[in-house]
């Protein structure tokens, strides 16, 4: 199997030193991934369009591994505010909904104050209905 890493353009990655994906075999790892418009390099306030913007994150790097997110099997969501988690009920259901993926919820501190979710995700291409 030949390993292929996955960039955003973002300028964390390189700084850090980590992929937004890795696609190994039929499996796509999606990193912890927050509401950055990599395109711009700004966040909005909004935790609603927070969400919006990780699942088009998300969204691109799994189109750029050869999958979808109908091929999602695991998520976990991080916010900042646990007391927030439902807020974001509406937009997970409508990316995810029909895909009900293995999912799990933590309350921890993300490295910028700004962020208000992050989300990662495990693909397996082929995978979705």
């Amino acid at each position: 199997m030949t390993r292929r890493l996955i960039s955003s353009g973002s300028t964390f990655e390189q700084e850090i030193g980590y992929s937004r994906a890795v696609v190994e075999g039929d499996w796509v790892f999606v990193s912890g991934t927050t509401g950055f418009d990599y395109s711009k390099m700004t966040i909005s306030d909004d935790l609603l369009e927070q969400t919006e913007q990780c699942f088009r994150n998300i969204g691109a790097a799994l189109d750029e591994a050869g999958a979808s997110m109908r091929d999602i099997v695991r998520v976990t969501y991080i916010l900042p505010e646990a007391a927030n988690f439902p807020k974001c009920w509406p937009v997970f259901r409508k990316y995810l909904g029909d895909v009900r993926p293995a999912a799990m919820m933590l309350a921890a501190g993300l490295s910028d104050p700004r962020m208000r979710i992050e989300i990662q995700v495990t693909a397996r291409r082929g995978s979705g209905a």
